[in-house]
């Protein structure tokens, strides 16, 4: 089993929260449902305030009967903005309501869920094929101009490679009912309607409309396997009307939604719902919550174990673990992440995420490759005083409710610090003020390449680093370098990543470093550290 590179909490205290504020500008027309962890938010609509919320209250607004809302949060607060599907069923007017106590950990996961690109969701088990009628549907021939691919109806569309597409295809897969014309998806996505079709034929084969109507299909596929009826699938997958629906999965599939539904209660197939149908499934609990009827579930009930298929992300992204535990699988090596873990899974690299029973992720961020230099994952951990900051930085990076100021790289500078800060436990570190502040310059960039960096420093810092530490500056950077290797190797990162990770350029002239000081060869060491019990 593999361990990635992990240090040891911090008790530093997290920043303030700030302000935060977001519109419906730009936005479909959809339910909201806020609820306020901790802290005051404001919910205005057409101008006039509606909800003054506290902690653990919550407000919806329905999707009809206005034309602008508008969220602003005080200083300290974590507030959840959830934009639910124009299918929930929830009161017909705004309302407030309380979260019980059982559900506000089950509400961060459900966020989770919104907000994460729901990576596979399109696996059909062959179960559900054959009841779809694999073996006695041929494939129907493309029509003119129409893309040879439509003829596989069960294979979930691929995914656009270029940003701005790949983003709108995101968000037709988290809500596939959004109906907005090319052009108003291509303004949200800073493109032209010409560039956006493009991007969506030759990243997947398909036209923008097709790519839509066979995400819509296999949305509608795994709404029925979950037990909707037939008009509530109609509504939720995007279609106008019920005969619509009928004709366009007839077409697809051969058999109608309702001959589907009807052999699948008839079978003995067990089915596990796609994250999709699960997002579905429990945006109906919420709204029994809403309405304060129903059995309300505790959160042990609601929370069962998940995992994703195998894929591969086209930038970094920072998952944190907030309850519980969960794992990272990464060829054969097992990463495992625990309470407060905060780790950054490398783009690139196929890989599955999974959480253990009663626990919950969410994502903190990204950052791309120029960004980032990254080839296998980095972890922190996080203190619990830093939940809240921690959830705060998951709710502006993943929906419109941010600070005025906020800034995507924030993440990363985050990280960093925190990470220099559990860096500077594994060595001696000055008290002198400006002899600190350039050890922590230091370690806060050991990754990049200093073998030949001259560092500048007053005097008055070398002898502060002599008198405090018993090293010279140099010697101390060398030290410090050779110490987070250590903890990197022990973690079980490859000697050539480590290499990297502070700061040499080649696996060589790291190796005799180490080598040096130690008496072992990296690799040697960490075969040392795998037998030691």
């Amino acid at each position: 089993m593999a361990r990635s590179s992990l240090f040891p909490a911090d008790a530093s205290e997290a920043p303030p929260i700030p302000a935060a504020r977001s519109d419906s500008t730009g936005h479909p027309r959809r339910p909201l449902l806020i609820w306020v962890r901790t802290g005051t938010a404001h919910v205005r609509v057409d101008g006039d305030v509606v909800f003054h919320l506290t902690a653990g209250h919550g407000a919806w607004i329905p999707a009809a009967g206005w034309n602008h809302r508008a969220i602003n949060t005080e200083p300290g607060t974590v507030a959840f903005p959830l934009w639910l599907h124009p299918g929930a069923d929830g009161p017909p007017e705004a309302t407030r309501f309380q979260v019980p106590d059982g559900w506000q950990d089950w509400l961060i996961q459900h966020f989770n869920l919104q907000v994460t690109p729901l990576i596979g969701h399109g696996y059909l088990q062959d179960a559900i094929i054959d009841l779809l009628g694999r073996h006695r549907v041929r494939p129907q021939a493309p029509a003119p101009g129409e893309h040879a691919s439509l003829s596989a109806p069960c294979t979930p569309p691929e995914m656009p490679r270029a940003a701005g597409a790949r983003a709108v295809a995101e968000e037709l897969i988290r809500d596939p009912a959004i109906d907005l014309t090319v052009e108003q998806w291509a303004a949200r996505a800073l493109a032209s309607p010409r560039t956006l079709r493009r991007d969506f034929l030759a990243g997947t084969g398909l036209t923008f409309e097709q790519w839509r109507l066979r995400n819509r299909l296999i949305a509608a596929v795994e709404f029925l396997a979950a037990g909707f009826d037939v008009d509530q699938v109609a509504a939720r997958a995007g279609f106008a009307s019920r005969n619509g629906f009928t004709r366009a999965f007839k077409r697809q599939y051969g058999p109608t939604p309702h001959e589907f539904s009807r052999k699948l209660a008839a079978s003995s197939t067990q089915v596990d719902l796609t994250p999709r149908a699960t997002l579905a499934r429990q945006t109906d609990q919420l709204m029994d919550m809403v309405r304060g009827d129903g059995s309300l579930a505790t959160a042990s009930e609601l929370l069962p174990a998940a995992r994703t298929p195998r894929h591969a992300n086209d930038m970094h992204v920072l998952s944190w673990i907030y309850r519980g535990s969960g794992y990272l699988d990464i060829g054969e090596n097992r990463y495992e992440r625990h309470r407060g873990v905060a780790t950054w899974i490398p783009a690139g690299r196929k890989h599955i995420t999974g959480l253990r029973e009663n626990s919950i992720s969410l994502p903190l961020g990204s950052a791309t490759t120029a960004d980032l230099q990254l080839t296998e994952p980095l972890q922190v951990r996080f203190a619990p005083a830093w939940d809240d900051y921690l959830m705060h930085c998951s709710i502006s990076a993943r929906s419109g409710l941010h600070p005025d100021d906020y800034n995507p790289r924030h993440i990363l500078d985050l990280f960093a610090e925190h990470l220099a800060a559990q860096r500077a436990l594994s060595v001696p570190m000055p008290t002198d003020p400006r002899a600190r502040a350039a050890a922590m310059d230091y370690l806060r960039h050991l990754d990049i390449s200093r073998e030949s960096a001259v560092f500048d420093v007053p005097a008055e810092v070398h002898r502060a680093f002599r008198g405090e530490t018993g090293m010279t500056f140099a010697r101390w950077r060398y030290a410090a370098r050779m110490r987070v290797a250590r903890d990197l190797l022990a973690g079980g990162a490859k000697p050539s990543a480590v290499a990297r990770r502070i700061g040499y350029a080649h696996l060589p002239a790291f190796s005799t470093a180490f080598t040096r000081l130690h008496g072992l060869s990296p690799r040697e060491f960490q075969e040392r550290e795998r037998a030691s019990p």
